[in-house]
């Protein structure tokens, strides 16, 4: 497809959609006209999204596609009724939608993670300034011990909490473009210098079983965090065919979604490595667990979320906020 020819070729009638989708009032003929032309772009902006896949235009006509579908539809006065579509589609859509930044940055926390592991394991310098041998031996019982220190519940509070805190930082201050880069880079150093220390000792085997049931998710959502927040920045950075107002506002609300997932997700990650990891059961079995919650996850980003794309959802909130503020109206 020539997106540009094609954009042309449709532009009147997305104009058209466009208008109508912002108007407060209608007339018959104009009630009529806003159905067949939310019909026919909801068409094309599939063809768009199954032929050229992300795009400017696309981005565009979703957004006038939204508005729209408002418009008819009108804003339900139970915020609670829009659950299901908010977890049926306006989420999966948004994680889809960032889905090649997550694995971006998931290629590069694990390049960087196991150099610095390398560094750290085949240097006596680096080992040398991390503590003595005997030191380093206590480091690995206290990694081990330190995911039965509390009560299930506990530790998975308080792992839940600072892992939601640090994934929303990475979002919301992803309009720098440095903060979500900086926190995951550290992250990965981190957890490479203590896989490092731990095969120093012969115990890398325990650094990886102790952390295979919870991390695979929560390092995921740490990732995929990262990626919202780098997300809004490249709207601000290139914007396409709207201002940069207009796309830090539509960045900001899918944002926003991708939030109240990430909690969800990172609660999930927390019950594993509070109530899975500490058992006494075989590591196939706790490894396991933690791996079908992690294929729940991406099952829910890439092929739900696929299907709630191409269905011109995009993960903006514009319907569930008028909801909200009719209901805080009314």
């Amino acid at each position: 497809m020539d997106l540009d020819a094609y954009s042309a070729a449709h532009r009147d009638e997305w104009d058209r959609l466009a208008e109508l989708g912002s108007k407060r009032r209608f007339s018959g003929a104009e009630a009529d006209a806003l159905i067949d032309h939310y019909q026919a772009g909801a068409s094309q902006l599939s063809a768009i999204q199954t032929t050229v896949g992300e795009s400017v235009p696309g981005d565009r006509l979703s957004l006038s596609l939204s508005r729209a579908r408002l418009r008819f539809t009108g804003a339900s006065a139970n915020v609670l009724s829009q659950m299901p579509r908010f977890f049926v589609a306006q989420l999966p859509a948004a994680l889809y939608r960032i889905r090649w930044f997550s694995l971006a940055i998931a290629a590069a926390f694990v390049l960087i993670a196991v150099l610095c592991g390398w560094w750290v394991a085949s240097d006596p310098a680096v080992l040398a300034q991390m503590g003595s041998q005997s030191e380093l031996e206590a480091y690995r019982q206290q990694f081990i011990d330190y995911y039965s220190e509390y009560s299930g519940t506990s530790f998975t509070s308080v792992v839940w909490t600072n892992n939601a805190w640090l994934a929303a930082l990475a979002i919301a201050f992803g309009i720098t473009g440095v903060y979500p880069l900086y926190l995951l880079f550290n992250n990965a150093v981190q957890l490479g210098m203590s896989g490092g220390a731990m095969a120093s000792v012969g115990a890398l085997d325990d650094f990886f079983l102790y952390i295979a049931p919870h991390g695979q998710l929560e390092l995921y959502s740490i990732f995929v965090a990262g990626a919202a927040g780098l997300r809004l920045f490249w709207g601000w950075i290139a914007p396409g065919g709207r201002t940069r107002a207009q796309a830090l506002a539509h960045e900001g609300r899918s944002m926003f979604t991708i939030v109240v997932g990430l909690t969800i997700a990172l609660l999930m990650s927390g019950l594993v490595e509070g109530l899975v990891t500490r058992q006494d059961w075989p590591w196939p079995i706790k490894i396991g667990i933690g791996t079908i919650v992690f294929a729940t996850f991406l099952f829910y980003q890439w092929v739900i979320g696929r299907r709630a794309y191409r269905a011109g959802e995009t993960g903006d909130l514009d319907e569930f906020e008028a909801g909200a503020r009719q209901l805080v109206a009314g």
